[in-house]
């Protein structure tokens, strides 16, 4: 499992040392380590095998030929690079990516269990206050939907 945040400092050849806990995650034979632009945020995500497969199933959730199905392949698939740990323990990002996203000096490495995200550090800093806001929004009014339908079905005692 990805866990945890790391600010890493990103060098002149656009290598990261990848966190220790990370490489282990990645350690079972035949795993790689996959990168792409994110779908969802304005970062780079990555993982290995199980990530991998998560995308695959959803593509393959979907009919052939489907529009979304046809972009989920091309925005991951394509445009996913396979790294490799240099003997440090450090990958290479593609400087494509880089570009893309503005990563030049400090970057964050947030882990998400079955993955991670390479996001500027700036930018992660920004989008983690915003996360904070919109979860703690979210859990109350989740809570406020569960004690509602506790109440709706006679619970009283507020043991679900």
């Amino acid at each position: 499992m990805f866990l945890s945040t790391f600010d890493k400092q990103l060098d002149a050849k656009r290598r990261i040392v990848v966190p220790q806990d990370y490489r282990a995650a990645l350690a079972e034979p035949g795993d790689s380590l996959f990168v792409f632009p994110s779908i969802r945020s304005h970062c780079i995500e990555g993982g290995g095998q199980a990530l991998f497969g998560r995308y695959a199933k959803m593509a393959d959730d979907l009919e052939f030929g489907d529009e979304l199905r046809d972009s989920i392949e091309r925005n991951v698939f394509g445009e996913m690079q396979k790294l490799s740990f240099d003997p440090a323990g450090r990958i290479t990002l593609p400087e494509h990516l880089c570009e893309q996203y503005g990563l030049t000096d400090w970057i964050a490495v947030v882990g998400l269990r079955d993955r991670f995200e390479i996001w500027e550090r700036e930018t992660y800093r920004a989008q983690r206050a915003a996360d904070r806001e919109f979860a703690k929004a979210g859990l109350a009014d989740m809570r406020a939907k569960q004690r509602a339908a506790r109440l709706a079905n006679g619970n009283l005692g507020g043991a679900a």
